[in-house]
């Protein structure tokens, strides 16, 4: 579910309306920029403490979705050599594919 804010001030403002099933609420913004999110909406959403959001600005509106945040894995090139000495493609196949994702090793 999207959460859409207006945003043409210093003061996003909704007066506690209702539209489209959303109940709306009058956020302010710091100084700093930082906004406090109702609890109502962030238990509706499941954001705790700590958690993370997207924001992306669409047609002068702020969307924020929250954001789930992955682990990245790092491999060594000792982990790369091995799984190419591994790889059980033909090398012709194996090279197919590298062109058409475009790249190369």
């Amino acid at each position: 579910m999207d959460v859409l804010y207006s945003c043409k001030s210093d003061i996003l403002s909704f007066r506690n309306t209702e539209v489209r099933g959303m109940a709306k609420q009058s956020l302010n913004v710091s100084s700093r920029g930082q906004i406090t999110l109702p609890a109502g909406i962030r238990k509706r959403l499941g954001i705790e403490g700590g958690g993370v959001l997207s924001a992306e600005e669409r047609d002068g509106a702020l969307v924020l979705r929250p954001a789930v945040v992955m682990e990245v894995e790092t491999f060594s090139d000792a982990d790369i050599r091995r799984w190419n000495e591994e790889d059980r493609l033909p090398p012709e196949e194996r090279d197919r594919i590298l062109k058409r994702l475009g790249g190369g090793r």
